[in-house]
């Protein structure tokens, strides 16, 4: 599975929505928090030019921020990008 890295501040509330929609999915994922850190605040920008928060990357592949994070789950996707397995369906008994 890619390494989730979430870039985030404490009083972002997309940031809460992602790190929630990870937790749901039982992803595993990294998070930098960026408040109060200006070189890295600059470093971000200089990865995705963006300046918001949160900055989601599955493994180096930045994906953006919250709305495109869910548009990737309401696809379908999510396990697929990140290198999750799915969750198994229960196998029937034969009759």
């Amino acid at each position: 599975m890619n390494e989730i890295l979430l870039y985030t501040t404490p009083q972002c509330g997309y940031c809460r929505m992602a790190k929630a929609l990870f937790d749901r999915h039982q992803l595993p994922y990294r998070e930098i928090d960026v408040s109060g850190d200006p070189e890295m605040r600059s470093h971000l920008l200089e990865m995705t030019g963006q300046r918001t928060v949160p900055q989601i990357f599955f493994g180096t592949r930045p994906i953006g921020g919250y709305e495109e994070l869910s548009a990737i789950e309401r696809s379908g996707k999510l396990l697929e990008m990140v290198g999750a397995s799915q969750p198994r369906e229960p196998e029937q008994a034969a009759t």
